[in-house]
């Protein structure tokens, strides 16, 4: 291939990233720019497996770009046969391929050339320094082209790579509407930050996933934010940070290890650390070479089937289980596990370039093999432990069996999924039946939902309004939440079936609005409405349609005309600020009244259609879940049986509260 052949497929490649980053880093919102990250940072986890490296820095700096330092042996600088430097192809050539002749790596997570070339595109300016063979090499670029030849600036006795990059604020942006106090509202562009709980999540991850690897966060934006990980035990550690609020039903999480040479693929090496607790959720994380498999894959297919194996084994052959019973299902075995597999693999393939499914097939035996023998040898050797596991999946099996014949007597004679045959009387539904458009307003109280189901525009919005507050699911049994009439109205109004039923395709309506007082009590109604829709309703969370009206906490009238001022820090000011600032700037003659609306139903149709419901002027949250550990963790602390944690919680924030109704 000429030289110039080779700039024509550079320009090819930096145009084909650019036109669909996607593709690459799966979207341009934070899970993209923060996947930019882990593109670098991976590359440098490499050096560390192979044993080149033993630290990594990560640091965040005021203009929200991004240093990665290793202590590894430097990216190759050679001289390739298209005249570019092995360092300039890592960077500016797709596929160009991390292993360069016997430098490769046996076990790579993010392959050199892919993701670093892919971040240097999506940057508007990105630098290399690499310490190498004794000297110092620099190359800088802008949106993935050469800025200058590779240089050399000195002389060093370490070795090493930094890659500082400034993701592009024309990829990586989102829009906001913004609106002032007396509602109008005009659309902002924005650019997306780095989020130091998602960077520093994932950077202790990697600290867990490999034992002994220093790796440190500074966040430059924060003068004081700066945090070392280092973990002696592994995955073990981390099975212990994750239930570290939990009640487990044995103290020291169970660990599994070893490998197995395939003859096509390579060794394979699996490391498994799991523990029960009572509370019954699941979590099961997956890694291949330090990358997260947040859909699974062949790994997790593989435990799976082994746990499930080597627990009915143990259950009959035990006495525990009798012959007469059904064996467990996998969702048995899995209720209250808590659960980390990291595999090791010299090839593994990916359903996704952002490589979150595993589809190797040879590695759903070679697990499955692995854990099967070492479980089945732990649980002969601790049989008080598995006497508890055993219980345990007998008492999830018996809800299951339980759930199901609560749903089936709901479904059975009735023409709808929650047992009820048409829509709830006190649905004010809308005209259109077109989802994308429509939206359910769920309102606390009927006063509130009288004025909003006169206010509202008919075509496409609904009210659907609840009483008290709604039952706390977080503690509640599957007979209790399909008992309570409010939640089976919203499952029925929301169309979209429930349980293992649940289909986000078939919901009504992609906008469901909470819409609460502005007071304590709406607040608790807001949290409980969102313990529901996080545990039962959560592909509509995933989707973006679940949504929290913001209706105005003050109304500063004078004379006919009235300000509105919403709760919520906007443009760096309280509500408390704003409203003296509302005061200030309006004639003092006639004096201006200020009425503070605990209540929706303070309000008649028109004020609420002006302030919380007309597309045009309101402002609404949108409920993300972008991350899902923390966002669990938190339902969990709030919503659950473990004192402790929600005492720590309340005297930590308890500075923060106003407007405390009492």
């Amino acid at each position: 291939m000429t030289n110039k052949d080779a700039t024509i497929r550079e320009l090819n490649d930096i145009e084909a990233v650019r036109l669909r980053p996607g593709m690459y880093i799966g979207a341009t919102d934070s899970r993209g720019l923060h996947h930019m990250v882990w593109e670098i940072v991976d590359n440098s986890i490499d050096e560390a497996l192979a044993g080149y490296a033993n630290e990594i820095n990560l640091t965040v700096e005021k203009d929200n770009s991004i240093t990665v330092v290793d202590n590894g042996r430097g990216i190759p600088v050679e001289k390739l046969e298209s005249g570019k430097s092995a360092l300039e192809a890592v960077f500016t050539v797709l596929h160009a391929g991390g292993k360069f002749d016997n430098e490769g790596y046996k076990y790579s997570g993010g392959l050199h050339g892919v993701g670093a070339s892919v971040t240097n595109f999506l940057s508007e300016e990105l630098d290399v320094t690499v310490k190498k063979d004794g000297k110092i090499y620099r190359q800088a670029y802008k949106r993935g082209v050469p800025t200058s030849e590779l240089q050399i600036l000195g002389e060093t006795t370490e070795t090493g790579t930094t890659v500082h990059f400034k993701p592009d604020s024309e990829i990586f942006k989102d829009q906001e509407e913004i609106a002032d106090e007396n509602f109008n509202t005009e659309i902002k562009e924005f650019a997306i930050e780095f989020d130091t709980r998602i960077l520093e999540t994932r950077i202790q991850q990697l600290s867990y996933l490999n034992r002994g690897l220093k790796l440190t966060l500074r966040d430059n934006r924060e003068s004081d934010y700066y945090k070392e990980f280092v973990s002696d035990d592994g995955i073990k550690s981390y099975i212990t940070d994750l239930n570290h609020d939990k009640a487990v039903i044995f103290d020291d999480p169970i660990y599994v290890a070893g490998e197995e040479d395939d003859k096509n693929a390579g060794l394979i090496k699996v490391e498994i650390a799991l523990q029960y607790s009572k509370d019954l959720d699941t979590k099961m994380l997956a890694f291949t070479n330090n990358v997260i498999n947040s859909k699974g894959g062949k790994h997790v297919e593989g435990f799976n089937r082994a746990l499930t194996r080597a627990i009915n084994n143990y259950g009959r052959n035990s006495g525990i289980v009798k012959e007469k019973d059904e064996n467990f299902k996998g969702e048995d075995v899995q209720k209250g596990l808590t659960a980390v597999i990291s595999l090791k693999h010299p090839d593994p393939q990916f359903t996704s370039q952002t490589k979150d499914e595993l589809s190797s097939k040879e590695v759903s035996g070679i697990v499955s093999r692995i854990f099967d023998k070492e479980i089945t040898k732990y649980l002969m050797e601790s049989p008080a432990t598995g006497k508890e596991i055993v219980k345990q999946a007998q008492n999830a099996q018996k809800a299951r069996k339980q759930m199901q014949k609560t749903i089936e007597e709901f479904i059975a004679p009735r023409k709808d999924a929650l047992g009820i045959s048409s829509l709830p009387g006190k649905l004010a539904d809308c005209s259109s039946n077109k989802a994308s458009e429509c939206e359910l307003f769920v309102v606390e109280g009927d006063s509130a939902g009288g004025s909003a189901k006169s206010g509202r525009d008919r075509n496409t919005q609904a009210i659907l309004p609840i009483r008290g507050k709604i039952l706390n699911v977080e503690k509640a049994s599957i007979q209790k939440i399909l008992a309570n009439q409010e939640i089976r109205s919203l499952f029925t109004a929301m169309g979209t079936g429930f349980g293992s039923e649940f289909d986000v395709t078939k919901a009504r309506y992609h906008k469901l609005v909470i819409m609460t007082d502005a007071d304590v009590d709406g607040a608790h109604i807001s949290t409980l409405l969102l313990t529901l829709f996080y545990r039962h309703f959560k592909p509509l969370v995933e989707a973006g349609y679940v949504y929290i009206a913001q209706p105005p906490i003050y109304g500063v009238k004078q004379g006919r005309s009235i300000t509105y001022v919403q709760p919520g820090m906007i443009e760096g000011k309280d509500p408390e600020q704003r409203l003296a600032e509302t005061i200030e700037s309006l004639p003092q003659i006639p004096k201006p009244s200020v009425q503070r609306y605990k209540g929706l139903g303070e309000m008649d149709e028109e004020q609420l259609w002006e302030t919380t419901m007309d597309p045009a002027r309101r402002v609404m949250k949108r409920v993300t879940v972008d991350d899902a550990e923390l966002a669990n963790a938190t339902f969990e602390m709030l919503m659950g049986d473990e004192v402790e944690p929600r005492r720590k919680f309340i005297e930590d924030n308890a500075v923060y509260v106003k407007n405390l109704d009492i």
